[in-house]
């Protein structure tokens, strides 16, 4: 895509709307046609001039997107996102970093007061959203210099994810509109905002007033991220009081093929299989668990629980969601994680190869191959491993790529 600035377009609505504003007034034009994506700008961005008036917003808001461009830079990070090729135990341990878990427990003691009244108020533990909080921009420190409209029209305008960014397009301009957000305002490459890096629409919709300045402010207030990203984990279906993630030991071999994370079951039932807790038996149920593998049945192993899934709400990447709900047992008291010796795995390209041949299988890979070691990809890998007589753990290794 050019780096094609809206100017033209913004001239042109300009005109038309000059000459056609007595009839517009005496009678309603039906909306134009607006295309998903793509494709010519000038009737794309009528379109959505015209769903941004649909939905509310006003000409305060609507004015902002003439001052608006494309940003190729933003294409770029949203094709290269290669952080999610690294193997669980990379990411983690650069992400769960000494300083962070420093920086971790030292906010958990300044903002002990607003942690409180955020699990009070949505049930979520202090642990979890300083997790989040310090994955996201450790803290507040970095979170992003791209201009958000420009990034959220860029993305809206592209055909990869439009039904995504699109809406958040929409919400950032009744943003603006309630001056809630600047027009300047900067952030993420994929348009999230603030501390917590949250999208528009739960700005919009779930910003919380943390430090009763009455206005939410997710850039510059700590309490005002704390108590929102508590509201949005809430929403997403955090259970008040239940765990999410516990390391434990595999003493044994076990039917692999149980290793899912939606297969959830009691602790009696992993303790028949030989699953124990790090410092003894598993204790008494407090929620049925899944067993998770992220690196196959010789690397680390955890029990994850019904919370987990928002984690993975909040990030699609099993990596990222892993990671943060590791941080968060950490920050909670747990300890690292045991040493480990998983198999090799895949690097990108053997990983395309892999998906290649599994898509050659029947198998749906999404899409297009993308290298990326995601949710389709392990559940293939697991049906093939059963097909094979192989253990069923879903991580794939040049042994089953051989094998196919």
């Amino acid at each position: 895509m050019n780096k094609l600035s809206i100017a033209l377009a913004a001239s042109l609505l300009v005109l038309s709307s000059a000459a056609n504003a007595l009839d517009q007034v005496a009678s309603p034009q039906p909306a134009i046609a607006k295309p998903a994506c793509g494709g010519e700008l000038e009737p794309w961005f009528n379109g959505l001039i015209n769903e941004a008036k649909a939905a509310g917003v006003s000409d305060k808001g609507i004015s902002e997107l003439f001052k608006a461009s494309m940003d190729d830079k933003v294409l770029e990070r949203d094709r290269a996102q290669g952080v999610f090729n690294q193997t669980f135990l990379t990411f983690s341990s650069r992400m769960v970093s000494d300083y962070r878990l420093k920086q971790g427990a030292a906010n958990l003691k300044k903002y002990a007061d607003v942690f409180a009244r955020a699990e009070a108020e949505y049930g979520v533990p202090g642990p979890v959203i300083a997790a989040f909080w310090g994955l996201e921009t450790d803290f507040g420190a970095v979170q992003g210099d791209f201009d958000t409209l420009n990034a959220l029209l860029t993305l809206s305008f592209d055909c990869r994810r439009p039904e995504l960014f699109r809406p958040q397009l929409i919400a950032l301009l009744k943003l603006f509109d309630s001056g809630v957000v600047d027009a300047k305002t900067t952030g993420a490459w994929a348009g999230e905002i603030g501390q917590m890096q949250m999208l528009p629409t739960d700005y919009l919709e779930r910003g919380v007033d943390g430090d009763g300045d009455e206005r939410v402010d997710l850039k510059h207030s700590a309490p005002d991220a704390i108590m929102t990203a508590a509201r949005v984990m809430r929403d997403l279906g955090w259970r008040k009081g239940e765990p999410w993630l516990e390391e434990v030991k595999l003493t044994r071999e076990l039917p692999w093929e149980n290793a899912i994370r939606t297969n959830r079951l009691p602790h009696s039932k992993w303790a028949e299989w030989g699953v124990t807790g790090m410092k003894g038996p598993l204790g008494p149920d407090d929620g049925n668990a899944s067993l998770l593998l992220p690196m196959g049945r010789k690397g680390p192993a955890f029990l994850s629980y019904a919370n987990f899934d928002v984690f993975v709400e909040w990030n699609k990447s099993i990596i990222y969601a892993t990671t943060a709900a590791y941080f968060a047992t950490r920050l909670a008291g747990a300890g690292p994680l045991e040493p480990t010796n998983p198999e090799p795995g895949l690097n990108p390209e053997q990983m395309k190869e892999l998906q290649n041949k599994l898509a050659a299988r029947g198998h749906d890979m999404g899409p297009k191959i993308d290298g990326v070691f995601g949710i389709l990809t392990r559940d293939a890998v697991r049906e093939e491993q059963i097909r094979l007589g192989l253990p069923a753990d879903s991580w794939p290794t040049p042994e089953l790529l051989g094998k196919l």
